[in-house]
C-alpha cells in the first residue's frame, strides 16, 4: 500500500494474505474454520483491521474479494488436473495453499506449520507487488489421514447447509423488483452466480441481473430442467399459464417457491403434479437493499428441511419466518402494501416541513433519515411502539400536541383500516384465482 493511503482499485498479494490471515485468526477465535459461513459482524471487525494496516477498503469490498477466493477454490477442486488460472483473480498460484489450509482444515488449527515460498510458483503476475508475505498456516491432513466427507458434514449441519447452499442450483421465473431484490439477498450468502437462473419473455429487465453475473434464458421449460428450486416470480393472473408450460417438468426433486400475491398453497398444488414440495413466501419491497420482511408457509408436501433451506438462502434478505398460510394476507397488507403507507407518511411529514419553509430536498431528506431511524431502534430496542412514543414526549411539549393532531385526524384508524383494505383484497384476490384454476 502507498503512503497516500489511497484505496487501489486491484488488490495486490499482500493486501490478499493480510485478507486472509485476519479471516482465519477470527475464526480460529471462534472456533470456527474456513468453511463456516462468515456474518457480517466478522467483516467488519476485518473491515476494521484491514484499514489499521493502511489498506482502505469497505466491507462490501471485503465480502467480494473473499467470494471470489472462495469461487477460484472450487473451480479448482471441479478441475484439478488444469493449469488454466480461475478466471477474475490474478496470482491464484500465491493464495492456492492458504485458501486449501482454510477450507479443508479438518481438526483446530494452530500456529506453526508454514506455507514455504519455494512451493510456490516463481511466475510473475501484474497482481503481484514483490515477494508475497510468509504466512504460517497450518497445512490441510493427508489424503490418507482425512476424514469421511459425508461423516463429517453429517456431523456438522452448518457446514452441510453450506455446502447445499453453494451446490443449489436456482431459478426465477420473472425478472421484477422482487425476484431482483431476492437474487441479490441470496448471492449475498454462499451461492454463486453461476448457480443462479433467471426467465422472462422480455430482455427488458435482463441487464441488472446479467451486472450480477446471473445467467438469463426465455424459456420457462430450459430454467424448471436447469433447477433445484425455482421461485415463481409472476403476475398473479399469469401463474396458471406459466404452472401448464412447466408442469411436466416438475419434478420430485423440485421446490417451488411462489411469490405471487393471493394464490395460495391449495392452487399451486392443483396445478402442479402430485406430491410437488410448494412454499408460499410473501417478501416486500425493501428486499431490494436486503432490509425486507419475508414470510412463509409451507404446502402440504413441503418437509421441515425445505423451508430451513429456504430460511437459509433468504437469510440475508431481511427478517425471514415461517407460519400458517392464514397469515401470509396479513403479511401483505401488513408489510407488503405497508411499505406504500410509510412512504405515504414520508411524504406527508416532508411536505409538513415544506409547507413551514423547510425547502423540499432536504426535508424528503431528513423525513426518510426520520422514518430509517425510527424504525431501526423499535426493531433493536425490542421496545413496544407506545412505550418508545411515550418517551418521546414530554408534558406540554412539541411532539403530544403533534399527536394530538394526527389523532383528531384519524391517522391510528385510517392506518388499522388500510391493513384491513389490504388484507381483505389479498383474500379476493386468492378466492378469484382458485375459481378461475377450477374453470
Amino acid at each position: 500500500m502507498d503512503d497516500t493511503g489511497i484505496k487501489k482499485q486491484n488488490w495486490d498479494a499482500r493486501e490478499t494474505e493480510l485478507f486472509l490471515e485476519i479471516l482465519k485468526e477470527l475464526d480460529m477465535k471462534k472456533c470456527l474454520d474456513g468453511r463456516k459461513v462468515r456474518n457480517n459482524k466478522l467483516f467488519k471487525v476485518a473491515h476494521r483491521r484491514m484499514t489499521a494496516a493502511g489498506y482502505h477498503r469497505s466491507v462490501d469490498q471485503l465480502k467480494i474479494r473473499w467470494k471470489v477466493l472462495k469461487s477460484a477454490y472450487y473451480k479448482c477442486k471441479r478441475q484439478p488436473q488444469s493449469n488454466v488460472q480461475p478466471s477474475k483473480i490474478q496470482g491464484w498460484w500465491r493464495y492456492e495453499k492458504t485458501m486449501i489450509a482454510i477450507m479443508e482444515s479438518r481438526r483446530p488449527l494452530g500456529v506453526g506449520a508454514v506455507v514455504h515460498s519455494s512451493d510456490r510458483n516463481d511466475e510473475v503476475t501484474e497482481d503481484s507487488d514483490g515477494d508475497a508475505s510468509i504466512l504460517h498456516w497450518p497445512q490441510p491432513l493427508p489424503d490418507n489421514s482425512s476424514l469421511n466427507l459425508d461423516l463429517i458434514i453429517k456431523a456438522d449441519p452448518e457446514l452441510e447447509s453450506q455446502l447445499m447452499d453453494s451446490q443449489l442450483k436456482i431459478g426465477f421465473i420473472g425478472a421484477g423488483n422482487m425476484a431482483y431484490g431476492i437474487a441479490k439477498g441470496i448471492l449475498s450468502g454462499d451461492v454463486l452466480p453461476t448457480n443462479i437462473k433467471v426467465s422472462a419473455p422480455s430482455c427488458r429487465n435482463f441487464g441488472r441481473f446479467q451486472e450480477l453475473g446471473v445467467d438469463v434464458t426465455h424459456s420457462n421449460t430450459e430454467l424448471v430442467c436447469g433447477s433445484d428450486l425455482v421461485f415463481l416470480a409472476v403476475k398473479p393472473h399469469l401463474v396458471p399459464v406459466v404452472l401448464c408450460e412447466i408442469m411436466r417438468y416438475v419434478t420430485q426433486k423440485h421446490i417451488i417457491v411462489s411469490v405471487a400475491a393471493g394464490i395460495t398453497l391449495a392452487t399451486l398444488e392443483d396445478l402442479l403434479p402430485h406430491g410437488s414440495a410448494v412454499l408460499r413466501l410473501m417478501p416486500n419491497l425493501p428486499c431490494l437493499v436486503q432490509e425486507g420482511a419475508l414470510l412463509f408457509s409451507r404446502g402440504s408436501h413441503a418437509k421441515p428441511e425445505d423451508a430451513a433451506l429456504l430460511r437459509s438462502l433468504l437469510q440475508h434478505c431481511g427478517l425471514v419466518e415461517e407460519g400458517p398460510e392464514a397469515w401470509i394476507d396479513v403479511h401483505t397488507g401488513l408489510s407488503g402494501s405497508g411499505v406504500a403507507f410509510v412512504y405515504l407518511f414520508a411524504e406527508a411529514l416532508a411536505e409538513g416541513a415544506v409547507k413551514m419553509g423547510m425547502p423540499s430536498a432536504l426535508a424528503h431528506s431528513i423525513a426518510s433519515q426520520t422514518i430509517l431511524g425510527a424504525g431501526r431502534l423499535l426493531r433493536d430496542s425490542g421496545k413496544h411502539p407506545a412505550q418508545l412514543r411515550s418517551e418521546v414526549c414530554t408534558p406540554g411539549g412539541t411532539t403530544i400536541y403533534g399527536l394530538h393532531t394526527l389523532e383528531q385526524g384519524g391517522v391510528r384508524a385510517a392506518t388499522m383500516s388500510a391493513v384491513e383494505s389490504a388484507t381483505e383484497r389479498a383474500r379476493d384476490l386468492g378466492r378469484k384465482s382458485a375459481a378461475g384454476c377450477r374453470q
